[in-house]
């Protein structure tokens, strides 16, 4: 049984450092994980080559965003034979143990396709990031219970079956996601990607599962930050998509009943605030096919 971590790095090569390394210290030989860089313009993916030589190397040659550039980790991982896809953000730092608990998750239960751990801040590891998550088919995202709420220590929660996961830290039933012919929606770029995929996968009848007693640490904005421009923009367009692709009528009726009112209230807030970047991305997201 083989696990093959996929790490994407852009320009962040701090980040990714002590990704790989936590990786390592969890068990994780570098020669069961891809190292994908995102075309970064700082040298940083020659750089990481260098310092981690037994890590297998993928250069894009473009950024392709989150989606693209894990997509050809992805690719790279099955090739090589992984059992098992661990696709992990490299803002983060995995906890001892983490790997172990959710392969076994996986392993004991048949029909998952996706697992994900507790997911708690790097700057406070007692606050909690992600305690599993929901769709929400009215806001057409998926949301994080527990967010900003006390971790449980210990947690002794079993695992359980969600609707919903992060594609911050997901790991992948390969026998799965080999006969798809992209992981994430490459047209998707950034954002609401690990959402689709958790749609599609229900749709077909496989689970995601969430581990609470495997946990991750993850360099989240601070508190209050507001999404960017660029984030609002591409998380609105890739709702709408993913609502086109995976909705009937009357879940398309709702979806608009709800999107449009909001988007206006939000767009004339960003107005009087006198913010019109993201005033200009609320119209973008909602008008970019």
């Amino acid at each position: 049984m083989t696990v093959i971590a996929v790490v994407l790095n852009w320009n962040n090569e701090p980040d990714t450092v002590e990704c790989l390394e936590s990786l390592v210290a969890d068990g994780l030989p570098l020669a069961q994980v891809v190292l994908v860089d995102n075309a970064s313009a700082d040298g940083s993916g020659d750089r990481l080559h260098a310092r981690f030589p037994d890590a297998r190397y993928v250069q894009t040659e473009a950024n392709l965003g989150y989606a693209g550039g894990n997509n050809a980790g992805v690719r790279e991982a099955l090739a090589r034979g992984a059992d098992w896809v661990l696709v992990l953000n490299n803002d983060t730092v995995v906890e001892p143990g983490m790997l172990r608990a959710l392969v076994a998750a996986g392993e004991s239960q048949p029909r998952a396709a996706a697992i994900a751990p507790k997911i708690v801040r790097f700057d406070e590891p007692t606050i909690l990031w992600f305690d599993g998550g929901f769709f929400s088919r009215m806001r057409a995202l998926g949301g994080h219970r527990g967010e900003g709420t006390r971790d449980r220590v210990p947690d002794l929660r079993s695992a359980e079956r969600v609707s919903c996961l992060t594609g911050c830290c997901l790991l992948l039933r390969a026998s799965v996601i080999t006969p798809m012919t992209e992981l994430f929606r490459s047209d998707f770029f950034l954002y609401a990607e690990d959402t689709e995929l958790c749609v599609r996968l229900d749709r077909t009848g496989w689970e995601l599962w969430y581990v609470p007693t495997a946990r991750l640490r993850h360099k989240v904005p601070p508190y209050g930050a507001a999404p960017s421009a660029r984030h609002i923009q591409l998380r609105d367009r890739n709702r709408r998509r993913l609502v086109r692709s995976h909705y009937g009528v009357l879940d398309r009726i709702r979806f608009r009943l709800w999107y449009y009112p909001t988007r206006v209230m939000l767009g004339i807030g960003y107005l009087v605030r006198g913010d019109l970047p993201r005033a200009q991305a609320i119209l973008k997201g909602a008008l970019e096919r």
